[in-house]
């Protein structure tokens, strides 16, 4: 392999130009090649894929073990996101392969999408909007009075980078935060004063519950029929995770069955939906937003920064703070 022309290989759907990638690795050898598929890279694969020194790939694109026990030279997989959920984490290992995410490059938009998603339950400022042309003003307008955002419970589970800044945002709102993760024990508090509780009993009391946990094999379905019946009726679900960490068909039943208020999503299980239809999308009270919770100027841009970092790092040798395996 010629240490100065590597072969970066970027499989994406997602960005419209990859200018950044493109001069962070060009600064860092001059001489390398830069090549571009789609998700569906078959073809790529046998061509040149096989050969490529670092793969740079959105969390979209799947990498399961037929693709990667076919790479020859590849030093790194590096990845355009948080999520790895789509690479074959057991293989890669196997291949000596190192596998990078970008940790906590989005925390302050998903945190403010998860403020939005409260206030947006408590005032609904579109639907009061929509009031005025069946003649209603004032008091006849809202159906059904809100509570203050500072007498409400946001339930938190998983309190990692994300979870813990989310908890942050939302104690400066004066909302009462709890928080679940297993790997802390319940009955603790923190220095900000977040209450550590179990699974069952912050789903008991809680008026929002966010989720903000890996998807894992543990983790899948975590929020099913079981937890829907444990929450109270007013409560509103906020996913901005991954989509298969709630049982959708479950959710659906809850929410039509008034068992819970609603809820609010980011991620669903199959993204993109086939057709744009879904059962997930038809119900009123369920809003369903197109994954875009993590975009912000600043966050793309330290998305992409960051990632070909990583790749650069891992084709020099070095293992980034990133890996995940």
């Amino acid at each position: 392999m010629n240490k100065n022309r590597p072969l970066f290989w970027i499989i994406d759907e997602e960005w419209s130009d990859y200018k950044l990638e493109e001069q962070i690795i060009y600064d860092e050898f001059p001489t390398a090649e830069i090549k571009y598929s789609s998700y569906n890279y078959v073809n790529d694969l046998k061509s040149f894929g096989e050969n490529a020194s670092v793969i740079i790939a959105q969390v979209y694109a799947d990498l399961p073990k037929k693709t990667i026990s076919n790479l020859n030279k590849c030093r790194g997989i590096a990845l355009f996101g948080g999520g790895y959920d789509r690479v074959d984490i057991v293989e890669a290992s196997k291949k000596e392969i190192p596998v990078t995410n970008v940790k906590n490059y989005c925390k302050e938009d998903i945190a403010e999408y998860v403020i939005n998603a409260i206030l947006f339950s408590a005032k609904p400022l579109n639907e009061f909007s929509k009031s005025i042309f069946s003649g209603k003003w004032g008091f006849p307008s809202i159906s059904e009075l809100p509570h203050r955002i500072n007498k409400q419970i946001l339930l938190i589970i998983g309190y990692g980078r994300i979870g813990s800044y989310v908890a942050e945002k939302a104690l400066n709102m004066g909302i009462k935060v709890l928080a679940y993760d297993p790997k802390i024990e319940p009955d603790n508090r923190n220095s900000i004063g977040v209450d550590f509780v179990s699974l069952k009993e912050g789903l008991q009391i809680a008026d929002f519950v966010s989720i903000h946990c890996n998807l894992v094999k543990e983790t899948e379905h975590l929020i099913s029929k079981t937890e829907f019946c444990l929450m109270k009726k007013n409560c509103i679900l906020i996913n901005t995770a991954r989509g298969k960490i709630v049982n959708e068909q479950n959710l659906i039943e809850a929410v039509k069955s008034k068992k819970i208020r609603g809820a609010i999503l980011d991620v669903i299980a199959n993204e993109p939906p086939l057709g744009q239809t879904a059962p997930i999308l038809e119900e009123k009270n369920i809003i369903v937003t197109p994954h875009i919770s993590y975009l912000s100027v600043e966050s793309i841009a330290e998305l992409k920064r960051r990632a070909t970092k990583n790749a650069i790092d891992m084709y020099n040798g070095k293992i980034p703070d990133d890996v995940v395996n």
